[in-house]
């Protein structure tokens, strides 16, 4: 990450590639408001482990991403239906458990992005399913 990165730029597109690369760049920006951006406000994530929308899931991504972690992850395959991207990613994910130690998680997301009236696109669906973790 270049410190001349402007995260307030970063923003979903409809193509897959450019929609993961700013993805990337929000989650390994460790700003949770910066990656929370992505998301329509009504955006459902169970990147904390469970279901969680609105200032629920604002605040589990401002906490996860408060503790450093990193994610790397390429696209398997996407689909677009008129207002509505499909995606389906498989990512490799590294962060501290609960005990401090440094835990590796390989594993499948599956997101749906929906294109806004002003031609934007967010995340309207993102759900990471882990692997068991490794050391």
């Amino acid at each position: 990450m270049t410190a001349d990165t402007d995260f307030q730029k970063i923003v979903l597109t409809d193509d897959p590639d450019a929609q993961n690369d700013a993805f990337l760049r929000a989650f390994n920006s460790g700003s949770g408001a910066i990656f929370d951006q992505l998301y329509r406000d009504d955006a459902i994530s169970n990147l904390s482990g469970r279901p969680l929308n609105g200032p629920e899931r604002t605040q589990a991504i401002k906490e996860l991403l408060a503790t450093g972690p990193s994610l790397d992850s390429r696209i398997k395959y996407s689909y677009r239906a008129g207002d509505v991207i499909f995606v389906v990613v498989d990512f490799d994910l590294e962060l501290v458990d609960e005990a401090g130690e440094r835990v590796k998680i390989h594993g499948t997301c599956t997101d749906v992005l929906r294109q806004m009236p002003d031609g934007t696109w967010l995340m309207a669906i993102d759900r990471p399913v882990g692997d068991p973790p490794s050391v």
